[in-house]
């Protein structure tokens, strides 16, 4: 029987170079899920120990803030494999909500003058 095209080859690899990370799955050490899961289990004790601790004011939500980014940081890269992504796959996922952020805070900058325009100058905030 005779094809009037030929089959599909696999992929040639020069001696001395892997194939591609699709032919044969990426292997990560279980040692390094096992270092960030200790690292996420020392940042969530943290965060609680902030409330235990009766932190109060800027001071508690600014550590709680940063704990809780560091434990969003380390599962995205570590967790969703995006310290072995492209760069551009990164961006595409960590740059959106970037850009929102600065939005919002923009947003926010012009309420607080906009209802301090208002206290000041009409006499009342709302």
């Amino acid at each position: 029987m005779q094809y009037d095209r030929p089959v599909p080859q696999t992929q040639i690899v020069p001696d001395g170079q892997h194939p591609p990370a699709a032919d044969h799955g990426q292997q990560h050490p279980i040692g390094l899920y096992l270092k960030v899961w200790g690292y996420l289990f020392v940042l969530s004790t943290l965060s609680y120990l902030v409330d235990y601790m009766h932190v109060q004011g800027i001071v508690r939500w600014t550590l709680i803030i940063l704990f809780m980014l560091l434990k969003a940081g380390l599962i995205l890269s570590i967790f969703m494999h995006l310290a072995w992504e492209r760069l551009s796959l990164t961006y595409a996922i960590l740059l959106p909500p970037l850009v929102l952020l600065v939005l919002v805070r923009i947003m926010l900058i012009e309420a607080d003058y906009a209802y301090w325009t208002r206290a000041i100058f009409m006499g009342g905030g709302g």
